[in-house]
């Protein structure tokens, strides 16, 4: 077992405070859902003002908006489960995976943010990717 490997339980006992790998995967799935949700409530009740603060259009922030609530939903009902399915579980860290990278690569290739939006991009993707992070390192100690 690597270093990585063996720090990765104690870490999770740190951040999930339980040692408990299900209740630490339920509680990172529970606070993606949150923040998720956050972020999605804030872009369909203010994509016109938050649009313009960081440089991307209205119409993208509102279907971003729709898009990240149903999601965050999804992500809800699946923490609130006593044991979350391993497939569910995947498909969230895929999707958050996927978010990250899409996010990264928008930023040069099809987006012209302000100096606010581009830090915003770049922190969000961060986020999300610590969620990945998170729920694979979490479900991969809960299977084992």
């Amino acid at each position: 077992m690597s270093a990585a490997q063996s720090a990765a339980p104690a870490l999770l006992t740190v951040l999930a405070r339980t040692a408990e790998p299900g209740r630490a995967l339920r509680r990172f799935l529970a606070l993606d859902a949150l923040v998720t949700g956050a972020n999605g409530i804030a872009y369909l009740a203010a994509s016109g003002p938050l649009g313009r603060l960081l440089g991307v259009g209205s119409g993208l922030l509102l279907g971003l908006g729709v898009l990240l609530t149903v999601y965050a939903a999804a992500v809800a009902l699946l923490a609130a489960r006593p044991r979350p399915a391993v497939l569910p579980v995947r498909a969230v860290v895929e999707a958050n995976s996927a978010w990250t990278a899409l996010s990264l690569v928008a930023l040069p290739l099809w987006l012209s943010p302000t100096a606010a939006g581009a830090v915003w991009i770049v922190l969000q993707a961060g986020t999300v990717a610590g969620f990945a992070l998170l729920q694979h390192l979490a479900l991969r100690a809960r299977n084992n």
